[in-house]
């Protein structure tokens, strides 16, 4: 069937339900496939396009977004989200929803869905459209009413010019700075802050699908979209500022034998400095943080823009995940070859399967650096894990974080689940030290411990 009949047969098929009107979403990740679910959780239509592959390897990859899954594959069998592979040209997909009868292919005339939006992810478009490509299609649009939502990561700047650049005056940015991995779903429905970015100024009404979302956000700022394209950079740099400003004052709380998560918490109680993204541990990884401060580096580099202090949270990020081995090699006075290791965790956050920046990565470099075995469990990245490493005989993955014990010498903690209850009596059986890049212990549960214990910044 060809791209024009199947986008037809849905359309036909589709005129039963209550809606006439589809929201049209282009792209492949997690925000991308977020967005069509929520959408749809509101009752309305969603046609997606993407790299079909990619989608479904997507899906796939956030299996611990299980809520978000489901939800996934029930609008998808209900049809109330179509998927479509990503045409070479937009023009045809355009003209799918902009006509609003045409001939069909028996020669009837049938009624077609109208687009009630078109939402772009454009990293996800950049492989096969380019923009003045995408740009151009919309221009020659007939439809110069409908609404074109961006989103994306890209260097400051860049999203502005391409919405001057469309022909029309309902354009707008939303960046994906509220949305949280292993809760993506609930994090975009009740969004903790939704910002804005608008080509018109005071246009948000024209984005009806859209309201229900801005009136649930706990906080809500609509500005141009150079203004918005800025807050968000500076918003995510500002985080990551946070977590190497605090990695930055472990290192010098373990030389005072001070825990630097009394300090963190003290700190929080004064309301200027607030208590959000001031534990220390082994840094910051995942898409988001690194690609932000990727494009912010460019953004600085292009407009002749000295950053220092940009340049000092990404060395203390990279060599932050690299200090947990550090205290490993220096607790065996470097007798560390051929041991055997247990490592609790490899995402890059509790609560998320994703290992992209994850410690778990540098840290498996250097023992196996040595010969050293490592037994890990992940019970949400373990498929990541597998599918990243491969057949690597010094790695084992395990089913359950107690499984081998017995043959440790040592345990890492890499990223522990708040909902992991540590078994202190097994623990104290084998008297092993543990090493904690997460600070996951409690001072309570550190004083019980039989066996040594080094985390960042504890005053050990």
């Amino acid at each position: 069937m060809s791209f024009k009949s199947a986008v037809n047969t849905t359309n036909n098929n589709a005129l039963n339900t209550k809606s006439s009107e589809v929201c049209v979403i282009i792209g492949h990740s997690i925000e991308a496939i977020t967005s069509a679910v929520v959408l749809a959780s509101l009752d309305y239509r969603v046609h997606i396009y993407a790299d079909l592959d990619l989608l479904e390897q997507q899906v796939e990859q956030y299996s611990f977004e299980r809520h978000l899954q489901a939800l996934w594959q029930l609008y998808g069998q209900q049809q109330q989200i179509v998927k479509y592979a990503l045409p070479a040209s937009l023009d045809g997909l355009i003209q799918s929803y902009e006509s609003a009868d045409s001939q069909s292919e028996d020669g009837q005339k049938s009624k077609y869905l109208q687009a009630s939006c078109y939402w772009l992810f454009l990293e996800n478009i950049k492989p096969v459209w380019t923009d003045d490509n995408w740009v151009t299609a919309f221009n020659h649009s007939h439809q110069q009413t409908i609404p074109i939502i961006m989103s994306g990561i890209e260097k400051l700047g860049h999203i502005a010019k391409l919405a001057d650049s469309l022909q029309r005056a309902w354009v707008y940015y939303v960046p994906f700075v509220f949305l949280q991995d292993g809760e993506a779903y609930s994090s975009m429905l009740t969004p903790s802050l939704w910002l804005l970015g608008e080509k018109t100024p005071n246009s948000g009404h024209q984005l009806t699908v859209l309201q229900p979302l801005l009136q649930h956000a706990r906080a809500y700022h609509h500005a141009d979209i150079a203004t918005i394209e800025f807050a968000r950079s500076s918003i995510m740099a500002m985080l990551a500022t946070r977590v190497s400003f605090m990695n930055e004052l472990s290192r010098l709380a373990d030389s005072q034998q001070v825990d630097i998560g009394q300090v963190s918490r003290i700190m929080g109680l004064d309301a200027r400095v607030g208590s959000s993204y001031l534990q220390a541990g082994w840094g910051f990884g995942g898409h988001t943080l690194p690609t932000e401060l990727d494009k912010l580096q460019q953004s600085s580099e292009d407009n002749s823009v000295n950053m220092p202090l940009l340049q000092s949270v990404l060395h203390i990020n990279n060599d932050q995940k690299e200090l947990i081995f550090r205290k490993f090699w220096q607790h065996f006075d470097g007798f560390i070859d051929n041991k055997t290791v247990l490592i609790w965790g490899g995402s890059y956050k509790s609560g998320s399967g994703r290992t992209t920046g994850s410690a778990i990565h540098p840290l498996l470099a250097l023992l196996w650096s040595y010969n050293i075995t490592t037994l890990v469990y992940s019970d949400k990245a373990k498929s990541s894990l597998a599918k990243h490493y491969g057949q690597q005989p010094l790695l084992q993955l395990l089913d359950s974080p107690y499984e081998q014990l017995d043959k440790a010498q040592a345990i890492f903690i890499i990223s522990l689940s708040p909902q992991h209850q540590l078994d202190i009596a097994q623990l104290n059986h084998s008297a092993m030290p543990i090493f904690d890049a997460q600070n996951a212990l409690s001072r309570s549960q550190i004083d019980q411990l039989v066996g040594s214990y080094v985390g960042i910044g504890r005053g050990k």
